[in-house]
């Protein structure tokens, strides 16, 4: 009840023998929850796989991915043996925003479903519809005139953005 993640099995043992990075077969497969495919995931290593020297590559699961996840790891201390049904990575769902945003209107990119590594489009979204806003009552003093505003404020490096 207390776990944030779903752990994932391999499907199958694999022997390390090489430092590059290699997909490792799941028991589970996506989509990680049937709510009309807006909710996706981040796979994530257990740290125990750290410390038995697995390195697992952090990665996103699209909500309209319908295959197999695969875990994607490499090691440093070669040889390596991951036997079968070891749970060295978890996945974390979380609501798909940009769907949420999007609800009603054409998709903007082709459907995922059994396709798996890499972009479907080059698109970012770098803002997202605020429901609480970070606003602060604030008062603007130049001279001797002064103003009281209710602000959503941003703090850059070296500049201060008021909206």
């Amino acid at each position: 009840a207390g776990s944030l993640g779903i752990d994932l099995e391999t499907a199958v043992g694999v022997i390390l023998i090489h430092n590059r990075p290699q997909k490792i077969p799941t028991t589970f497969k996506s989509p990680v929850h049937s709510s009309k495919h807006d909710v996706g995931a981040l796979l994530l290593g257990c740290s125990s796989a750290g410390l038995k020297g697995i390195l697992v590559i952090p990665g996103l699961i699209d909500a309209d991915y319908t295959r197999v996840i695969p875990i994607v790891v490499y090691t440093l201390h070669l040889p390596l043996f991951i036997p079968q049904a070891s749970k060295i990575a978890q996945i974390i769902s979380f609501q798909n925003l940009v769907s949420a945003m999007m609800k009603g209107s054409k998709p903007m990119r082709p459907m995922r479903r059994d396709t798996s590594f890499g972009s479907t489009r080059p698109v970012a979204y770098l803002t997202l519809r605020m429901h609480d806003r970070p606003v602060q009552k604030i008062t603007i003093i130049n001279g001797k005139e002064q103003i009281n505003i209710q602000a959503l404020l941003d703090t850059g490096e070296d500049i201060t953005t008021i909206s």
